[in-house]
């Protein structure tokens, strides 16, 4: 059988060790495939469908992946509220200028302020947003923290209340400081104007070709963020025809760059929900919003929905927090985006019901506890 092998040393002294790994790497290759036929995949594979059957259109993922939590589930706690009595003191009564909240009862007032500490500030306490002054000193509002708190609640309240479609889409979810800050004072995966990141490169070089966070590391414009969840531009492409009687110069007319922003912002979800592009979209007709899936709608509301956080509570925040708070191109107010909540998981906490304990943060209105 090995005759060549014999052949080849007598005839290549001195060259005898390339045969001899090429027949150790075919042998191994060949062990490999029949290990794999034999014993199964190695990686497991799970998938979720998302369209009609037959037709790829599927997210696949490892089952390895599947079986790991998001860390931060194991920093979630119980603490039910407490069933107000009839004729108790509210925390609008008892402290001074509580602006928000101040409908709670003073347990169920303490309990989420408790709560807030371990959301947000879990080393520096109350005193994060309160300072070192005494009991007497809490309501006054010397410190931005408590400010930029304060709008924080109304901000979370608002999520909940008003955008119930996307947050709750399949099950009662909801959201609380908890989904963003994990145990942080700025949560991660927040974003800021880029600016102009790379005059010195050819072309359209004043928002692409330089590898950024906000475009996962690809030569895709950095822009994109800042166009669709900020300003509100239209997502669309350039005209599937090649020469069409539009102008890209006239208004409402998409131009490469404007398809090359909306493959950047895909991108920037796919990669915040750890799925691909068959989770909203029928990969035969991008196009046609007549063939996307359920998940489509819900992350059309998730993107207005984040417009709506960004101009309405998180951009005028310039004017309170400090310099180094703020952006270092644009000096402006850090943003949210997909991933500041989803963190990679198709839900938050990977749908994990956050807000059941928290009625006081489901609503603007008094809190439903039940009664």
């Amino acid at each position: 059988m090995f005759k060549w092998f014999d052949k080849w040393n007598r005839e290549h002294p001195a060259d005898i060790e390339r045969p001899a790994i090429l027949t150790g790497v075919a042998g191994a290759v060949v062990l490999a495939v029949v290990a794999v036929m034999a014993l199964g995949q190695p990686y497991k594979t799970d998938s979720l469908q998302t369209g009609p059957r037959g037709n790829g259109m599927s997210v696949p993922e490892f089952v390895s992946d599947l079986a790991v939590p998001d860390p931060a589930i194991a920093e979630l706690f119980d603490d039910p509220p407490y069933v107000p009595e009839e004729g108790e003191d509210l925390a609008g009564d008892i402290y001074q200028n509580v602006q928000v909240l101040g409908d709670l009862t003073d347990a169920n007032f303490n309990r989420l302020m408790a709560a807030m500490t371990r959301w947000v500030a879990p080393e520096q306490g109350c005193a994060y947003c309160h300072g070192d002054g005494d009991l007497e000193t809490y309501g006054e509002d010397t410190l931005y923290t408590k400010v930029v708190s304060r709008r924080m609640i109304e901000m979370t309240r608002n999520i909940n209340e008003n955008w119930d479609a996307h947050v709750n889409a399949n099950k009662q979810v909801g959201v609380t400081c908890m989904t963003c800050h994990r145990g942080q004072n700025v949560p991660s995966d927040i974003w800021f104007k880029m600016g102009e990141v790379n005059m010195a490169a050819a072309g359209w070089s004043a928002v692409q070709n330089r590898a950024t966070s906000l475009t996962s590391y690809t030569s895709l414009p950095t822009d994109a963020l800042e166009k669709y969840l900020l300003d509100g531009d239209m997502i669309g492409v350039h005209d599937l025809e090649s020469r069409v009687a539009a102008r890209p110069g006239d208004e409402g007319v998409p131009t490469i760059q404007d398809a090359e922003r909306t493959y950047a912002l895909m991108n920037y979800v796919a990669n915040s929900l750890g799925v691909n592009c068959t989770f909203c979209h029928n990969t035969r007709a991008f196009y046609d919003g007549g063939q996307v899936t359920p998940q489509w709608a819900t992350e059309s509301l998730g993107i207005q929905m984040v417009l709506e956080l960004n101009n309405d509570y998180l951009v005028p925040l310039a004017e309170v927090l400090p310099e180094d708070r703020l952006g270092p191109v644009a000096g402006d107010a850090p943003k949210v985006a997909c991933r500041t909540c989803h963190k990679g998981y198709q839900q938050p906490l990977q749908g994990t019901n956050v807000i059941a304990d928290w009625p006081e943060l489901a609503t603007s209105d008094a809190p439903d506890y039940g009664q």
